[in-house]
């Protein structure tokens, strides 16, 4: 795979055409497909942009090809909700079987969130899974899992998404939970021994650097407590402005720290750009600590790789390294114990890596240690009512308790944790608050829905009679994983 960042080789027009705001969306520029070579647009642009009448716009498009660069839906009349997910199925599926421009070539067909994300996205999908599965499209879910295959065979980790500007960059690592989807449809466990070596090699990219590590030292995405355990954090390599969000990104980045891009990046990185939960004040993006962080998602999703990996051993016999990944699995459900439930407050927080402690910040990702039946009945009681009592609105779960207008943040209610939310309380037996998480978002977006006639990227849980807001764009509709969640909650 070409991993040439095409974007660095028109760095100069790239800059000029971002700092310049000629397009609302900072993404345009980085999604647009060059109809010449770089060498002739580069040598055109250094020419004509001396001329007293040159027109920056005019030039970029008609240099440029912007065919695709945002998911727009249109109906002549309003079908039942059901019916139009149906048909956004087949209307946000894409193919790349070639690169062209920043977009990367994925080997099977592939569904997109929407709105403006018009490329294959890690996290989303198996969110997007959870729909393909009530409407019976079995290949689109094989055809998600092989492409995840794909990258990290290929580039050794799934990308933020398939594009060039993201290979500093994963996103949650949900290709086990995808693996998971994929049997409880199929019944064929041949699938955990298809993909036996991804998930091995996905666990060494998380992992990288795990063995050389001192006390109190990190590398990428792995560090070594004061205590010597292993957790692990978001990461990013690079530290400069996100190429789709670049003016932002610079705007931002004044009177913040030395690593603020890296930050950032590294926040992106968890699919929570951006929240309060990253905040060193809680408050403003220029104190964001990302890489301060060991976070409770990230650490539970890898127990439950590694869990996978230990089954995938046992089915092929490997005794050796199901023992391994077994103990890995075991140590780290101890850790997340031991670093990540927060006694006082009676509930999970992530681990702040210089302070010793947990952060401050109260939020939804508390949910992953019972989704993944890791926490203890009284814990998971415990979350439970924290749940109830400050997380659950009229419009459904909102994702922290603070409002910055940051969108991972208060009022936002977003569909992968009305999931987790209501498969969490499933678990345990708290079927009430279960059904209510379940009842108040669907209602929501069926209230959007009749309203708008679209389906959102995220809802407003506390005024249920507009859309939500905050964040660098505008709310997108389409959008994958509202529809995935939506049916598959219906469905339960």
């Amino acid at each position: 795979m070409n991993k040439q960042l095409y974007i660095n080789e028109i760095q100069t027009l790239f800059d000029d055409v971002q700092r310049s705001k000629i397009f609302e969306d900072q993404k345009m520029m980085t999604d647009a497909v060059p109809l010449f070579p770089i060498a002739e647009i580069n040598a055109k642009y250094e020419q004509e942009k001396k001329s007293e009448n040159f027109d920056l716009k005019e030039f970029v498009l008609s240099n440029f090809d912007f065919l695709g660069a945002k998911v727009s839906i249109h109906r002549e009349k309003q079908l039942p909700i059901d019916e139009h997910i149906e048909k956004l199925w087949d209307e946000l599926t894409r193919t790349a079987y070639e690169e062209k421009g920043t977009l990367l070539k994925l080997p099977k067909p592939y569904i997109v969130p929407g709105g403006r994300f018009n490329e294959f996205f890690y996290w989303d999908s198996y969110y997007i899974m959870l729909g393909l599965q009530v409407s019976g499209r079995v290949e689109m879910m094989e055809n998600i899992v092989e492409n995840c295959s794909y990258l990290i065979q290929t580039v050794g980790f799934v990308p933020n998404a398939s594009r060039t500007h993201f290979l500093s960059r994963s996103q949650s690592p949900y290709f086990s939970l995808m693996l998971d989807l994929l049997f409880e449809t199929t019944k064929d466990e041949n699938i955990y021994i298809k993909y036996h070596d991804t998930l091995e090699k996905e666990h060494a990219f998380w992992m990288k650097g795990f063995d050389k590590l001192g006390n109190e030292e990190s590398s990428e995405r792995v560090l070594k407590t004061i205590n010597g355990d292993l957790l692990n954090r978001y990461y990013d390599a690079e530290n400069e402005p996100r190429p789709e969000s670049y003016l932002i990104d610079i705007e931002d980045s004044e009177n913040a720290g030395d690593e603020f891009y890296r930050n950032i990046r590294s926040g992106c990185e968890s699919g929570w750009d951006f929240s309060s939960r990253w905040f060193a004040d809680g408050e403003n993006i220029q104190s964001i600590e990302t890489l301060n962080l060991a976070e409770i998602d990230l650490n539970c999703l890898l127990w439950h790789l590694e869990k996978t990996l230990a089954k995938s051993s046992s089915l092929q016999n490997l005794t050796e390294k199901e023992n391994y990944y077994s103990e890995r699995a075991a140590d780290r459900r101890q850790m997340i114990d031991k670093y990540f439930w927060d006694e006082n407050s009676g509930t999970y927080k992530d681990y702040h890596i210089k302070k010793h402690t947990t952060t401050s910040s109260e939020h939804i990702a508390a949910l992953y240690p019972l989704f993944l039946e890791l926490a203890s009945e009284e814990q998971a009681k415990s979350v439970a009512e924290i749940i109830s009592e400050k997380f659950l609105y009229q419009g459904g779960l909102v994702t922290t308790t603070k409002k910055t207008g940051q969108q991972w943040d208060l009022p936002n209610a977003w569909a992968p944790y009305q999931w987790l939310g209501f498969k969490a309380m499933k678990k345990y037996g708290f079927d009430d608050l279960a059904e209510k998480i379940k009842i108040n978002w669907c209602a929501n977006v069926e209230r959007v829905y009749q309203n708008t006639g679209k389906l959102m990227e995220k809802y407003n849980a506390l005024d249920i009679e507009t859309v939500a807001g905050g964040g660098e764009y505008p709310n997108q509709d389409g959008f994958g994983w509202t529809n995935g969640v939506y049916l598959k909650l219906k469905e339960n």
